[in-house]
């Protein structure tokens, strides 16, 4: 369905794949279906405590998303989500302390082949904001790390969209090109307002003309959490969502 609505990749989430073995789906015969469809797995998503300031509770994290890239490369994905979970409240984590986490978690990513990368969250207290994910990727050292970015969250967190054409091509390897409304404001805005593109005020042919000057040429990925979603039909859903973003990179002379 996914490939025939137009997409040339998918970003699965971890808990999906998981329940998908528990029901005695079989991974290798997923990763032949995901290699027949003619899509690539750019990325997937999960949430390991891999940030956090307990040591007890972090190598169990750690170990947890050993698990969970393994799980992921087994079906051929390139990337592995590391956002700040567990840490999105207070206090405030030490970055050159977060640097050598990422930089573990990295290694790991060098074992199992595939690439962590460090996503930014808009309404978490710690990786909020675009230069503090920058700073922490440039200081681990690691030829492999790099910044997930997502339109939404750089909104929500505050950080202005120019700063994306400071960071080159490797540095952003997916950019989830979501939307937003003008209402409500950035402080009070979630992921349930997330709209297609173009349906929002998001300045999306700007950003990606933005991104394009970087030398970037990655997976836009579009990531949506409408309550409609529920008891829409998958593929109409699908065709409507590749339609609105092929226009909107058609737009910005991207596509």
């Amino acid at each position: 369905m996914t490939a025939k609505a137009g997409y040339d990749g998918i970003e699965p989430w971890v808990d999906s794949i998981q329940e998908y073995v528990k029901g005695g789906g079989s991974l290798k015969e997923l990763r032949q279906r995901v290699i027949d469809s003619g899509l690539t797995v750019e990325g997937s998503i999960g949430f390991p405590d891999w940030i956090v300031d307990d040591a007890d509770r972090r190598a169990k994290g750690m170990e947890r998303a050993r698990r969970e890239m393994d799980l992921m490369a087994q079906i051929g994905a390139r990337r592995f989500a590391a956002p700040p979970a567990g840490a999105t409240d207070l206090p405030l984590l030490d970055l050159f302390k977060v640097t050598e986490r990422y930089r573990a978690l990295l290694e790991i990513g060098d074992q199992i082949g595939i690439v962590p990368e460090l996503e930014l969250w808009g309404f978490s207290k710690n990786l909020s904001r675009l230069g503090e994910c920058a700073l922490v990727a440039i200081e681990t050292g690691h030829p492999k790390a790099c910044v997930l970015a997502d339109v939404f969250h750089l909104h929500k967190g505050g950080s202005d969209f120019h700063g994306l054409g400071l960071l080159g091509p490797d540095t952003v390897q997916v950019l989830h090109m979501n939307d937003f409304p003008s209402d409500p404001g950035r402080e009070k805005i979630d992921d349930s307002f997330r709209v297609y593109a173009g349906d929002g005020v998001a300045p999306l042919p700007a950003i990606l003309r933005k991104v394009a000057a970087t030398g970037y040429s990655g997976p836009l990925s579009v990531e949506l959490f409408l309550q409609q979603f529920a008891a829409a039909d998958p593929y109409a859903m699908a065709t409507e969502i590749a339609t609105k973003a092929g226009a909107v990179m058609r737009a910005a002379g991207v596509a």
